[in-house]
């Protein structure tokens, strides 16, 4: 890369950084000024890189899923399955702690960014994907109820369930992850179920 698009990648990250602080702060409708102001670079600056707030929600859905998968460690599908659902709570866990400032953000504008919606659809995606590959002898034993246990399973480790434990029932971090771990386990068919 030459100079000046080093400098561009590095104004671009700092706009993206400054967006998530603010949103890790509470702020879940930073306007453009104050993005820029956190950043440390001008309004022009800003809609230099950005043509529009939908493509800086895209290039924050990306530096958030950057995050994500460098904290993400895939658990082994051939381990036991209570280790596969403790070590799946856990880590399942600190990504949703990770997401939930961008998440609540995001609840508030998505109906209006077409961007948004798509990094959500993103995010559920990946999530299906962990769950069908991670549990996929639990899924199989399932049979005929295998879409509606994956919907459930869905719902319960993503950030609507999250949700409602942090925000709504007010459980601590240890107190939702241990409530998620129940409703896992309670989902999963057990060894041997037809």
């Amino acid at each position: 890369m030459d100079g000046r698009t080093l400098r561009a990648e590095r104004t671009r990250r700092a706009i993206t950084d400054a967006h998530f602080a603010l949103l890790e702060e509470g702020e879940l409708r930073p306007t453009a000024e104050r993005i820029a102001e956190r950043a440390g670079v001008s309004l022009r600056a800003l809609w230099t890189n950005f043509k529009d707030m939908e493509g800086l929600f895209a290039a924050a859905g990306e530096r958030l899923m950057e995050r994500m998968r460098a904290d993400f460690v895939p658990v082994p599908p051939d381990l036991p399955r209570e280790e596969r659902i403790e070590r799946y709570c856990t880590q399942r866990a600190r990504l949703l702690e990770l997401i939930a400032p961008a998440a609540r953000a995001a609840r508030i504008r998505e109906p209006f960014s077409e961007q948004l919606r798509k990094n959500r659809m993103w995010y559920l995606d990946f999530a299906r994907e962990e769950l069908q590959t991670l549990f996929a002898e639990e899924l199989t034993a399932a049979g005929p109820a295998r879409a509606e246990l994956l919907d459930a399973l869905t719902v319960a480790t993503t950030f609507a369930g999250w949700s409602m434990w942090r925000d709504e029932l007010h459980l601590d971090v240890a107190g939702a992850t241990a409530v998620l771990r129940r409703v896992v386990g309670s989902l999963l068919p057990g060894p041997g179920a037809a």
